[in-house]
């Protein structure tokens, strides 16, 4: 991809993958039949379409149950899903609504600066907001208001279910306007993906790339904002539920929100960094993307925190150490490696980088193979698994559960690469050979 700033042609970077993970897009993309943003639809798209919109909510409403659940046994044949009358409370909807509106007045706000995205097919460039950080610190203003004034904020666990549901449906009734508003929107407004003539795929996918009403960007406000500021909202309410029954936050508990909460708040410093990923560049937005951003990820992602509430777990302060340390590790590799790929991209004579080394291609563009790059050819996913990792173990090993989120995000990210593999070398033919030779491992050094 080459991207412009400033009227500036920046060089590619190697490898060709996004520029930061994502954490809204919940799917590898050959779950949707296609490998890149205008492949065709395939029978195995058109399937994948009929059956993860059914399969994911459940999904995530059985995952949630067991958290709950004493058992919490993930292998248990056929599933337990909750009740109809466990996934009602008046209060739920309420509460999503009301965070979804405070989230929009926050993004209309004149906070923070604006930044434009890249080139659009008719030349154009939208604006957009870069303020999610100072949503964060709002937000958090607000709880600690709430937890001052003594509100019972430990009832978030009581209502995950019910608020899962909500989101749920949210996401559904969402997705239906997108695909109906998706009929008036001008050609060139649409994803060259989403658009294969086959409804449910299309619905799935997404038709509209970048749906607006007036100035407010749909697909970018729900990528970085209600969902995943209301997963640590849903964090700190479990560790509040932990403090009615125990008295004190565990050190397990306090670990999984500050992990957690430092790799949602460097996504929000680092807003700007998601205006060149895939999921807003090429991805239109469907039901993919609406419910990665606003029930997958919240309701997910956090499972550990929910889980120490029923399975409270002891934590030595030399486990806590290591367990600090991994995650230091991760984040600091995480944090650079995207850092030196960004400032690649937009200015390869910085100092920073200038002296790296590269291989030409012949396309006229040049790879980038040292530095972090170097070490291998997806540091940004090593980080990222290493901190999936940190924010599982103090959990303790009695339960798969509390690792669902590592063992999936290793496989989305194993079959990302895979694909990327494919791209780059169909891209840059022998200069990707040579750089595989010189830098032998995909994501883990003398393993993978």
């Amino acid at each position: 991809m080459t991207v412009k700033v400033n009227g500036c042609v920046i060089v590619d970077i190697l490898p060709c993958d996004r520029l930061a993970t994502c954490p809204g897009h919940p799917l590898p993309s050959s779950i949707s039949g296609r490998d890149s943003p205008d492949s065709p639809v395939t029978p195995k798209g058109k399937n994948g379409a009929v059956c993860i919109p059914i399969f994911l909510p459940l999904t995530v409403l059985f995952l949630i149950g067991l958290s709950r659940s004493p058992e919490a046994s993930v292998l248990q044949w056929p599933p337990s899903l909750p009740s109809y009358n466990q996934l009602l409370d008046p209060l739920a909807p309420v509460l999503l609504l009301g965070w979804i509106a405070l989230h929009i007045l926050l993004y209309h706000l004149p906070l923070g600066k604006v930044s434009e995205g890249l080139v659009l097919r008719d030349g154009t460039r939208l604006k957009y907001p870069i303020n999610g950080f100072h949503g964060l610190c709002v937000s958090a203003a607000l709880l600690i208001l709430l937890m001052w004034l003594g509100a019972p904020l430990g009832y978030l666990f009581e209502l995950l279910l019910p608020l899962a549901a909500c989101a749920i449906a949210v996401s559904f009734l969402l997705s239906i306007y997108l695909y109906i508003r998706s009929f008036w929107a001008p050609s060139h407004a649409l994803a060259l993906g989403g658009n294969t003539g086959n409804p449910l795929y299309d619905f799935f996918i997404g038709r509209e790339l970048n749906p607006r009403i007036g100035n407010f960007d749909l697909k970018y406000f729900c990528e970085l904002r209600p969902g995943l500021i209301g997963w640590v909202v849903i964090n700190f309410g479990m560790l509040m539920k932990e403090v009615e029954l125990r008295g004190s936050p565990s050190l397990a508990m306090i670990l999984v929100n500050s992990f957690q909460l430092l790799y949602v708040a460097d996504a929000l410093w680092n807003e700007e960094a998601v205006l060149t990923t895939m999921d807003i560049v090429h991805d239109g937005f469907g039901f993919m993307l609406v419910f990665g951003d606003l029930a997958w990820v919240p309701f997910t992602y956090g499972l550990q925190a929910a889980f120490l509430v029923v399975h409270p777990q002891t934590v030595t302060w030399l486990k806590a150490v290591f367990i600090l340390l991994l995650n230091g590790m991760g984040y600091y590799i995480f944090r650079k490696s995207n850092s030196q790929k960004n400032q690649f991209r937009r200015d390869p004579t910085h100092p920073s980088v200038a002296g790296l080394e590269t291989i030409a291609t012949a396309t006229g563009k040049r790879l980038l193979v040292s530095g972090w790059w170097g070490f291998v050819r997806h540091p940004n996913y090593l980080g990222d698994l290493l901190m999936a990792l940190a924010w599982s173990l103090p959990c303790g090993f009695s339960h798969l559960l509390p690792f669902f989120y590592v063992i999936y995000f290793t496989v989305l990210l194993v079959h990302r690469e895979a694909r990327d593999e494919r791209q780059c070398k169909a891209k840059y033919g022998l200069a990707w050979d040579a750089y595989c030779h010189r830098v032998p491992y995909r994501i883990f050094p003398y393993i993978y």
